[in-house]
């Protein structure tokens, strides 16, 4: 196999995957080489996959095969290379949750989210690379190299779900499981040119992933932590959440989903659009700064939905910044004696900022006002979507940034937290409303900048389908990134393309 036939295996869609090996046409074990040999290349330049297991994905690549051929039926996600991130417990597999107080942890149980996949005959090809329990959008942790952005490595691939976007976009899997407590996969795919879909809450169960009580400081965010996929493509997505999706009873805040025909609504955009769909779009949710070249890209990506018979009406969603309700909300609901446990026998070689917040003294009243704000920021919410289907804003106020840089600390001139970047993220968030991000083109300099379509409580299916609309219009699944090593203060070098 030449390398470019071996890349071109890599970058096959889950969707063309399940259907080549249910026909015998691919085999698993051919497929699951090419990428770990692919992995064995890049990964060393990137800094995806944190815990890769090789053996592991091969004897599961292997046991698949010899159940094919002897006539076993083919699962839904037949021979498909996953990446599953560090928050993610996988049985048996170091989960580290990107942190030095878990340096050395094997779970005894899997997640819910990789029960399913597996289940389904999908193959775990390692654990993609988190920030310290989540608690970043950006792509370091003190425990394992950085990720790095493909497209660009000296630049972050965003986060928290940092490993499992720059394994995607890389070619080293076609799909991989992520979580999304604020931004953690939509802001990832905006940098990597991805699809990062934020189901509903309680589409996905969570379970026990950073839900077990029996891990110190690695427990919370119960009300706000989604699970979802980071894709190429938006049929990914839905062959994806097709098998992910659904109440268990491990999970409390797990719903139905009889409501959502995953695949259907993305087939019904591919080939009959989002014709008549009534879209609000907000450049800046009347108070976030924005990047100039960031508010082009988008404004432009807009005017595709105006051009496939969508009504586009900019608005101004009129409630306030939220940022400081979801800091306090995610506090109130982290273990917090647990992590102030963990960071005073470990605090030297955790992260500084994590630390920092972790340690600080919250009051009661901060805690209970953020709850009010989150009810009315539901509300309103509720209001303006009575009038529209989507809410359409950037997903990132910033192209991607430095590797090792928490977030700018100005944008568009002005002085900001250096997490206003991802402010765009928080309503979608806070009321559990689905989610999506859609690459939305390049910045001058060459950047991936995203989209985020946010739908109405629980039109899950409205948001596929428009984001698979899209797709056809302004097709991105085919540029492939080609990552180069830079060194540190060296002059960046673009990532060429190819296809």
């Amino acid at each position: 196999m030449t390398p470019e036939e071996r890349d071109d295996l890599c970058f096959l869609p889950a969707t063309e995957i399940v259907t080549a090996v249910a026909a015998r046409r691919l085999s698993p074990v051919e497929l699951v080489d090419a990428v770990l040999d692919r992995m064995a290349e890049i990964n060393p330049l990137i800094g995806a996959f944190c815990t890769p297991a090789p053996e592991q994905a091969r004897a599961r690549a292997v046991q698949l095969a010899d159940t094919l051929a002897r006539g076993g039926t083919p699962g839904p996600l037949a021979g498909v290379p996953l990446g599953v991130k560090d928050l993610i417990a996988t049985a048996g597999l170091l989960t580290t949750f990107g942190s030095p107080a878990y340096r050395d942890h094997v779970p005894d149980q899997d997640d819910i989210v990789v029960e399913r996949s597996t289940g389904a005959g999908a193959v775990v090809l390692g654990k993609t690379n988190t920030t310290e329990f989540g608690y970043s959008p950006a792509g370091h942790n003190p425990l394992f190299p950085p990720s790095r952005n493909p497209w660009r490595t000296d630049l972050t691939p965003g986060g928290s779900s940092a490993g499992s976007a720059a394994a995607v976009a890389a070619g080293l899997g076609p799909v991989a499981l992520g979580s999304d407590g604020g931004c953690s996969l939509r802001v990832p795919a905006a940098f990597c040119e991805l699809v990062g879909f934020k189901p509903s809450m309680g589409r996905v169960p969570v379970w026990p992933g950073c839900r077990d009580e029996r891990m110190p400081g690695a427990s919370g965010w119960e009300s706000i932590e989604h699970l979802g996929v980071l894709t190429r493509t938006v049929a990914d997505t839905a062959l994806m959440l097709s098998v992910l999706a659904g109440p268990d009873p491990r999970d409390r805040h797990s719903i139905p989903c009889h409501d959502v025909d995953w695949t259907a609504a993305a087939r019904r955009g591919r080939e009959e659009g989002c014709a008549g769909l009534r879209i609000a779009y907000s450049p800046d949710l009347g108070y976030l700064p924005v990047d100039p070249a960031v508010r082009a890209v988008a404004e432009d990506a807009v005017s595709v939905f105006r051009a496939l018979g969508c009504t586009v009406e900019e608005v101004d969603p009129g409630w306030s910044d939220p940022a400081e309700a979801f800091q306090a909300i995610i506090t109130a609901e982290t273990d917090l004696t647990g992590m102030r446990r963990l960071t005073g026998q470990y605090g030297a070689a955790m992260s500084p900022h994590l630390v920092a917040w972790m340690t600080r003294d919250w009051t009661a009243r901060e805690l209970t006002d953020a709850n009010i704000a989150r009810k009315a920021l539901t509300n309103r919410m509720a209001a303006l979507m009575s009038a529209y289907d989507l809410l359409i804003t950037p997903t990132a106020a910033v192209p991607p940034f430095p590797v090792g840089v928490h977030g700018p600390e100005r944008i568009a001139g002005r002085t900001v937290g250096d997490t206003a970047w991802i402010g765009f993220n928080y309503p979608a968030s806070l009321t559990g409303a689905p989610a999506t991000n859609v690459p939305a083109g390049r910045t001058p300099d060459d950047l991936p900048v995203g989209l985020q379509l946010i739908g109405r409580h629980l039109a899950d299916g409205t948001v596929l389908r428009a984001a698979a609309a899209y797709e056809r219009a302004r097709p991105w699944a085919h540029r492939r990134p080609v990552p180069t090593p830079n060194a540190p203060g060296a002059a960046p070098k673009a990532a060429a393309t190819a296809r």
